[in-house]
């Protein structure tokens, strides 16, 4: 939503910055009693022509109202009678992005800036557009890596995001309301900001420096113009900036991209613990004089962690050196580690504390929930009939664990909790046949489900 402004508001004053001045007269003269007055722009200069601008152009299929398709509306109003098939409405949305890599022309935004998009355009600093393609994204923690084609690139350095401290400086650099590259400034007011329910891994530097929609996938530098964060979320009542931002880590966003390039997609670590926090209660109860930490309360056998020797009740005191504060810490931690690495976790058992090294291993989630590959059916996961489910023993076929909203599949009508017992009118009797049957190309997909006491055909089409 844009707010209409009164035309002596529109006025662009340029004016320098200055942290150690309340206020900036527009007229200041590069010196003051014969010294240089601080500025930024020297090092903007050399840092902007690294961050773009990012035009999306998607389509959304949304099924027609169920008026339509009623009888009785059929029967007396044929006038109105529309064919029972979706309809695609087209989206648009405007992002930044960031060029980390000049040679390969690879560029790191937010994966809610490209989410459903058929065509990516990036706006470089110096008005080239050059089409962009989708090399992977991690929506978990919304990431999202893209490559262009382009020569002359400029691609910004980075800087080790775990040394950052509260008050350092930093510049968020993006495209607000599509207004165009804009520049703004502040400190880092905390870090790792999680439990927000912004994303499903979050470990956020806050900032005071003004970020607003469309700054999504831009660059938080610091004052040497090297790249700390990629400026994600704001916390606001009103969609504009409450001088509360939030921006990923660039380690935790180089890390991501690695994967991604690495192999296409992001593998999550997994221990085999499930972990609660510390109440007042269960402090007294265990002795500690702080809540700080998290309770092991459950391992899952020849798990890393049985293997490793972890017990319920042990306290997770630290990993990695890095304090542990809640049981969200560990689970960020962890989840966000590469599969394959060796993290040493500090431990309080029986009042005594002490080290373990775990070797992080691939979640079992990733067997019970595949990822379906065909293009007709991202978004969905499914699985074999479980033990427990009202199907069991009853129908064969595979069960649908979780479905995107806005998807073609969840459009088309499938939902969650539906039984697929035939593709194409194949029958599957397990995920193994189901997705030999889905995982090509396929231009459609008939599929028919089971819900409930009922029976049905779906038809799924791009």
């Amino acid at each position: 939503m844009i707010n209409t402004v009164p035309k002596f508001f529109s006025t662009i004053l340029l004016a320098a910055c200055s942290f150690f001045s309340a206020s900036v007269n527009a007229a200041l003269p590069q010196e003051l009693d014969g010294k240089e007055l601080p500025s930024l722009a020297p090092m903007l200069e050399n840092v902007t022509p690294a961050v773009v601008n990012i035009a999306t152009e998607g389509r959304v299929r949304q099924r027609q109202s169920p008026l339509f398709s009623d009888p009785f509306f059929r029967r007396f109003f044929p006038q109105f009678q529309i064919p029972d098939q979706p309809i695609e409405r087209k989206t648009s949305s405007l992002g930044s992005g960031v060029i980390v890599d000049a040679k390969r022309g690879l560029v790191l935004t937010n994966n809610h800036v490209i989410a459903n998009a058929i065509q990516i355009t990036v706006t470089l600093r110096d008005g080239r557009q050059v089409e962009a393609e989708i090399v992977g994204a991690d929506p978990e923690t919304d990431i999202a890596v893209l490559k262009m084609t382009a020569e002359n690139l400029t691609a910004l350095t980075t800087s080790d995001s775990d040394d950052l401290r509260v008050g350092d400086f930093v510049v968020a650099i993006g495209n607000p309301f599509g207004l165009g590259q804009t520049v703004t400034s502040g400190i880092i007011s905390a870090l790792s900001r999680s439990g927000l329910g912004i994303e499903e891994y979050e470990d956020f530097i806050q900032t005071d420096a003004s970020i607003n929609p469309g700054n999504s996938g831009g660059a938080l530098v610091n004052l040497k113009g090297q790249l700390v964060g990629i400026n994600t979320a704001i916390f606001s009542q009103s969609g504009a900036s409450h001088g509360i931002g939030f921006a990923i880590p660039i380690n935790l966003a180089l890390r991501i991209m690695e994967q991604i390039l690495d192999t296409g997609e992001v593998k999550r670590g997994f221990l085999g613990v499930s972990i609660q926090d510390i109440s007042p209660e269960l402090a007294e109860a265990f002795g500690l004089t702080k809540k700080s930490g998290a309770l092991i309360n459950k391992v899952l056998k020849d798990s890393p962690a049985d293997k490793a020797g972890l017990l319920p009740g042990d306290i997770v005191i630290s990993i990695d050196g890095k304090k542990i504060r809640n049981a969200n810490d560990v689970r960020n931690r962890i989840g966000l580690l590469p599969v394959g690495e060796r993290i040493k976790f500090k431990l309080l058992r029986e009042s005594k504390e002490f080290e373990l090294t775990i070797l992080v291993d691939e979640g079992t989630s990733k067997k019970t929930k595949p990822k379906v590959t065909s293009e007709l059916l991202i978004g969905v996961t499914v699985s074999d009939i479980q033990k427990g489910s009202p199907y069991f023993g009853k129908v064969k076929g595979v069960t649908v664990l979780e479905i995107k909203r806005g998807s073609l599949a969840w459009v088309s009508g499938l939902r969650a909790n539906d039984v697929i017992t035939s593709v194409n009118k194949n029958p599957v009797k397990n995920l193994e046949e189901f997705l030999a049957a889905v995982d090509k190309k396929n231009d459609s997909l008939l599929l028919r489900i089971v819900r409930g006491n009922m029976a049905t055909f779906i038809v799924i089409k791009k």
